[in-house]
């Protein structure tokens, strides 16, 4: 009503192309500009101006419309069958490009579901699950998915060498380095996004000192720095112990050897709706497992 004035210059004109009378119009106007206590249109000429209040109003008002239009067409669309947003928790050894590019394909679907990405650290990623905060999890420890209402699949294997920098004390000490070793010397850790308990410790001796970090890529750039010494994934230390940038050694202690999963909350009917389904059809390739996990 409001565009239509201002567009036609007139009440009069504006009433006769909405089938109004211009006195209903006209109310309808103040009704308005007392609600918001401004005036929206300069009387005092022959024309019907908009006012800087006016104009502002019109301008927020068509990109409200524009929204509502929006938000209409998105609460269709979620009507058949979408979910309005799935959030999926990302463990820190998860291959962060690959989940990148697996959202960069969901997007380009046009679906009306909103993604949420959460990163968590070992028991904290499942935990999410059973919390209902998060839809879908990557990278949980396979032996761990027995919370109810959750289902889970292998992902695959990571195997963890003990790496440290070239100038740390331990690059020097002969192989394999015994645990009383290597317990001399503080640990690099990061920290479990468990929110009860006290979460998971891997890797860590009785005793030792430990720097405790928030994520894998943390942890990496304080071994690199030579701040501590710890096992990180085959995948991620390659390329640097290639470059001279760490160095592993041989330990005494059993081969590390991590079995990973994903794990999604169960729908009541026992069928995922279609965003979920989608990320478990892409799950269900072996290169794209291989690739969350870094191995190209």
């Amino acid at each position: 009503m409001i565009q239509r004035i201002a567009e036609l210059g007139s009440f009069a004109a504006a009433a006769r192309a909405t089938g109004q009378v211009p006195s209903a119009l006209s109310y309808r106007v103040r009704q308005i500009e007392e609600a918001l206590d401004v005036l929206l249109f300069d009387r005092s000429a022959r024309q019907a101006r908009l006012t800087e209040a006016g104009g502002e109003l019109l301008r927020e008002g068509a990109r409200l419309l524009g929204e509502i239009d929006a938000i209409a067409n998105r609460v269709k669309r979620v009507a058949t069958g979408w979910e309005p947003r799935l959030t999926i928790a990302v463990d820190s050894i998860i291959h962060r490009t690959t989940v990148l590019e697996l959202c960069e394909a969901f997007f380009a679907l046009g679906a009306p579901t909103r993604l949420r990405l959460r990163q968590e650290t070992l028991s904290g990623t499942l935990e999410t699950l059973g919390s209902g905060e998060a839809d879908l999890a990557l990278g949980v420890a396979v032996e761990s998915i027995s919370v109810a209402g959750v289902q889970g699949r292998p992902l695959g294997s990571i195997r963890f060498l003990f790496a440290v920098a070239p100038h740390h004390p331990l690059a020097r000490a002969p192989e394999p380095l015994s645990d009383e070793l290597i317990g001399r010397h503080r640990a690099v850790a990061v920290a479990d996004t468990v929110r009860v308990g006290s979460g998971q410790t891997v890797g860590l001796l009785g005793g030792q000192d430990v720097f405790t970090v928030p994520n894998l890529e943390a942890k990496l750039e304080a071994q690199l720095r030579g701040i501590g010494a710890g096992f990180l994934p085959e995948c991620l230390v390659r390329s640097y112990a290639d470059s001279g940038r760490l160095v592993t050694k041989a330990v005494q202690r059993s081969e590390r050897v991590v079995h990973l999963g994903y794990a999604w909350r169960a729908a009541g009917s026992g069928v995922p709706r279609k965003a979920l389904q989608w990320w478990l059809e892409r799950l269900e390739h072996a290169a794209t497992r291989a690739a969350l996990l870094g191995v190209r």
